[in-house]
């Protein structure tokens, strides 16, 4: 998934798992866990996190589901989630340089992967969002059983 900082990607990956039996592995999951172990690595990835940068990472793209969300939007849902979650990226200073940085490296990303990007919107409700993007991967794997 392609999508900004809060823009409900968490809750819809926790339903497609669910429905279709499909491993989520979180990136960000992954880089706090790196972070939290005290590793050298995890210093830097969390220098990285808090500067609001992304971290590389790279995977051959099959598909990419792109939740279009408006940065206003974003902002109050990390905020809101930033209250409990006692994640050092989830504060008005870094949510900025979070979503400048998303918006410079989506706009490439999914530009380049025009073909293989299905957009949805981001602001409906989360069972919304996710009858569209059923739609999306059972038309996706009726195709690859025919």
């Amino acid at each position: 998934m392609n999508c900004g900082p809060g823009s409900g990607k968490g809750t819809q990956c926790d339903l497609i798992v669910k429905k279709y039996g499909f491993t989520h592995l979180s990136s960000g999951d992954l880089l706090r866990a790196e972070v939290a172990s005290g590793s050298e690595r995890g210093k830097q990835l969390n220098a990285i996190m808090e500067r609001g940068e992304l971290v590389s990472l790279i995977a051959p793209c099959t598909l990419i589901l792109f939740f279009d969300v408006s940065d206003e939007t974003m902002k109050q849902r990390l905020l809101s989630r930033g209250k409990s979650s006692g994640r050092v990226d989830d504060n008005e200073e870094t949510i900025g340089k979070r979503l400048r940085t998303f918006h410079e490296h989506s706009a490439p990303v999914v530009s380049h992967y025009q073909q293989k990007c299905k957009t949805f919107s981001g602001e409906l409700p989360p069972d919304e969002i996710f009858c569209s993007v059923c739609k999306c991967l059972d038309e996706i794997q009726s195709q690859a059983s025919a």
